[in-house]
């Protein structure tokens, strides 16, 4: 049990620090809680889209995961 605790540990400090590099390149905080949260987020990627200038919801819009359902049409 004590395993899991420490797993979940490390991954809420994972999407802290991933949170705190959002909210420095400009994110909202909601939006960053969001994307920092969810690791099929390619965190590098999403920055570096908004350093060249496109908004944060533009570059979260253009790297959302693809839907592995299957669903989107």
């Amino acid at each position: 049990m004590q395993h899991a605790d420490t797993e979940a540990v490390s991954r809420s400090n994972v999407a802290d620090w991933r949170r705190r590099q959002l909210v420095g390149v400009g994110f909202p905080p909601v939006l960053a809680t969001t994307v920092a949260g969810d690791a099929r987020y390619d965190l590098h990627a999403v920055i570096e889209l908004t350093e060249r200038g496109c908004a944060p919801e533009l570059a979260v819009r253009i790297l959302a995961p693809l839907d592995v359902a299957g669903t989107a049409r």
